[in-house]
Parts: C-alpha cells; sequence; structure tokens
C-alpha cells in the first residue's frame, strides 16, 4: 500500500489525483508507449490547471496493476515537481486487487489527514478484469472517500469492458471516455488531468460526486489511425 504521510493542518484544500493503469500484456506495444506520452503531455496541463486554484494542493500518485499491484509513485507527490516514469506492460489484469489497494491508501491518507476534497481516480484500461472486480469495487465503496471520489475511466482500444467501466463510474450516466488511438489517447487523458480539478475544487467536502463533470468529455474528431 502506499505511504501517508502526516501533512497536518491544511487538508480540507488537498486534491488527491490517482493514476490507476493498467500495465497487462495486452497493453505491450504502442498502447503502453501512447500511454506514457500522453501522461507526460498531461502533467504539464495539470500544472497549469493547479496554478489556476492556488489555494488547492494538488498531490499525484500512480498505481500499476498486471500480475501483481505495483505503486511507481508510492508517496503523494506534488504536482509541481511530480516526473512520470515510463511504465511497462505484460502480465494479467488483477483490477479488482488494485481497487482494494487504492481503498486503503485514500482511507489512510483521510485518516492521516483528515477530509479533504473529493479524490481524483483516473482508471485507464483495454481489457477485462482477470479477477474478483467486484469485490474490489465493494472495498472501494466501504471507504468515505472512495465514496465521494470523482472517478474518471478511459477505454482503451475497442476490446476495454464498458460494462465494467460503467459500474467503476458508479452511476449510469456519464459513460466511460473512449480512446481509440494515440492521439485521442492524449486529448482524453489531458482532459481528465485538468477538467476535474475545478469540479473538485468547486465541490469541497460536500456530498459524493462521482465520473466525469456533467455532460462529460467533449466529442472527438475522427482520427485515421486506431487500434
Amino acid at each position: 500500500m502506499a505511504d501517508i504521510v502526516d501533512r497536518g493542518a491544511g487538508a480540507g484544500r488537498r486534491l488527491h489525483v490517482l493514476f490507476l493503469v493498467d500495465g497487462s500484456g495486452s497493453m505491450l506495444g504502442e498502447r503502453m508507449g501512447a500511454l506514457n506520452w500522453a501522461a507526460k503531455t498531461a502533467i504539464p496541463a495539470m500544472r497549469d490547471c493547479a496554478a489556476e486554484h492556488p489555494g488547492v494542493e494538488v498531490l499525484v500518485r500512480v498505481c500499476r496493476f498486471a500480475d501483481e499491484v505495483s505503486w511507481p509513485v508510492a508517496a503523494p507527490a506534488p504536482v509541481e515537481s511530480f516526473v512520470w516514469a515510463n511504465l511497462a506492460a505484460g502480465g494479467e489484469t488483477r483490477l479488482g486487487a488494485a481497487l482494494a489497494e487504492v481503498a486503503s491508501a485514500l482511507a489512510a491518507t483521510e485518516a492521516a489527514e483528515g477530509p479533504g476534497l473529493p479524490p481524483v481516480i483516473i482508471l485507464l484500461s483495454d481489457g477485462m478484469p482477470s479477477d474478483d472486480t467486484a469485490a474490489g469495487l465493494a472495498a472501494l465503496d466501504a471507504t468515505e472517500p472512495g465514496r465521494r471520489a470523482i472517478r474518471i475511466p478511459i477505454a482503451i482500444g475497442p476490446d476495454a469492458d464498458l460494462e465494467w467501466l460503467q459500474r467503476f463510474v458508479g452511476a449510469p450516466s456519464p459513460k466511460p471516455l473512449r480512446a481509440d488511438s494515440a492521439a485521442s489517447l492524449v486529448r482524453r487523458m489531458c482532459w481528465a488531468a485538468t477538467v476535474p480539478l475545478g469540479l473538485a475544487s468547486a465541490t469541497g467536502t460536500g456530498p459524493k460526486a462521482e465520473g466525469p463533470p456533467p455532460g462529460g468529455a467533449p466529442a472527438e474528431p475522427e482520427d485515421n489511425l486506431l487500434w
């Protein structure tokens, strides 16, 4: 589980953004390469967005799931100094186990810091989970920060399990974001990493706010190169 540091006062204006990344074998090659590039493009946009909300401290973590769950970035890192390290692909898709670890990490953060802004969970996956996702989702829903989280699923390619990603959102709408090319993945990830920051900042410590902001992401232009 991620290391948690008690940061003392001011937790109410901290925004935790967690990238939950599919590192299974189906992501090998172009898809993982595109995801790494998209993340490196999205981080500067996150910094710009954070600068527009100077009263909010944006902290970033990365959790990868494949045969096992790992934390390439375990301790919450300030977005101003955060650097995306390239992720590799290979193995199964143990998303259920990852959700259970994310639930524990978010609960530990809130226990150390006190209630804060609704966390943002950006889930990126291109396939079907290979373990008990229902148990993992139940673990996430059993925590207060998990219930309040803004959940942004991005379906990579045509084989992503859209039905399960919709269950991750926790409501019939909005729909999971679709990324069917490298270019669309960059656009979707930039949107997911910036627009919800404003929503979370405005929501404060209020009621549960799952899924992308109302209306979802803007319509995607057609791309020539599809997965």
